[in-house]
């Protein structure tokens, strides 16, 4: 009885431990790859380029120049439609789920020129010509420092984020045609962040504007810190009604971090605000993966570059 018992002990033990007597639970292919990958995995064309920044950064910029239904006019001229990722994830979240709910994979099949950008700092965006990825100097960026090189389609860093459309560029103007704002970004709070994305000035600044009845730039503490970034002694204000290109935008109301307070203040200040729907039951990371996602955002966003909206 002693030596079952003692055999029963080193078979739990051993099959815990290793494996053998219990089920190993399937691994996802798509864990361990990176975003050209993943693209390639479900059978789309992927290009990968490295952008440097005036100030030093790479950013890594991703393409799907055309989908599967449309690859065989993948040399005509299509529509360029930009995607940015919010806070705490990178470009990966626009392919992040199977293609028919994947708003990547959704706009490629349906004939556009897809371009998905990673804010300094991310993964595939954490290098510098000059600056140590580890030093204190790489990371001491702003929103408005990440964001004020493009000039098109830009979704997300939620509520406050809109100022962004209205900064210089390089970028031909042909390619705004719309402007889509959605209200999401990933936080930890909802979901398990791996970009283990460092922000070293991105998150004060939002605790700030959490502070703040206005919309406003990066309050450096002191007045002198703001006249040497600002030429002010306080932080400027952002005007959204500056931003003229037409715009839809689409809210939860159980979105605790856009919440609908704050949804009801920004849309009066919209100059050419052109459609707005508010989701009853959608959280903010619903925006992404949301079972319904298509149906109820997606496919209204492709209706709206389509003009059928």
């Amino acid at each position: 009885m002693w030596y079952l018992f003692k055999m029963l002990s080193f078979i739990l033990i051993f099959g815990t431990t290793h494996g053998t007597f219990q089920n190993r639970r399937p691994v996802n292919p798509e864990a361990n790859m990176n975003i050209s990958q993943i693209i390639s995995y479900w059978g789309y064309p992927d290009e990968e380029y490295d952008i440097t920044t005036e100030d030093g950064y790479i950013l890594g910029l991703y393409r799907i120049p055309y989908g599967k239904t449309n690859s065989d006019n993948s040399s005509a001229q299509r529509l360029v439609v930009y995607l940015q990722h919010g806070l705490l994830t990178s470009a990966s979240s626009w392919i992040s789920n199977l293609p028919n709910s994947s708003l990547g994979f959704l706009l490629a099949d349906a004939g556009y020129d897809v371009w998905m950008g990673n804010s300094r700092g991310t993964t595939w965006s954490r290098k510098h010509l000059y600056l140590e990825t580890n030093s204190k100097e790489f990371w001491a960026f702003r929103i408005g420092d990440s964001l004020k090189w493009k000039n098109f389609t830009h979704h997300m860093y939620g509520n406050g984020s809109k100022e962004h459309r209205t900064t210089p560029t390089q970028t031909p103007t042909d390619l705004v045609q719309r402007g889509l704002l959605c209200n999401e970004y990933l936080t930890c709070i909802s979901c398990h962040c791996n970009e283990q994305m460092s922000i070293f000035l991105t998150l004060p600044f939002f605790f700030q504007l959490l502070n703040s009845s206005h919309l406003k730039a990066f309050d450096w503490g002191s007045p002198v810190l703001n006249l040497v970034h600002f030429n002010q002694t306080t932080s400027p204000l952002y005007n959204v009604a500056n931003m003229n290109v037409s715009t839809a935008t689409w809210s939860g109301e159980s979105d605790l971090l856009a919440d609908p307070e704050d949804v009801n203040i920004l849309l009066p200040e919209i100059r050419n605000h052109i459609y707005h729907k508010t989701i009853s039951y959608y959280n903010h990371i619903d925006f992404l993966f949301g079972l319904d996602v298509y149906h109820q955002v997606y496919h209204e966003i492709i209706d709206i570059i389509q003009g059928n909206l």
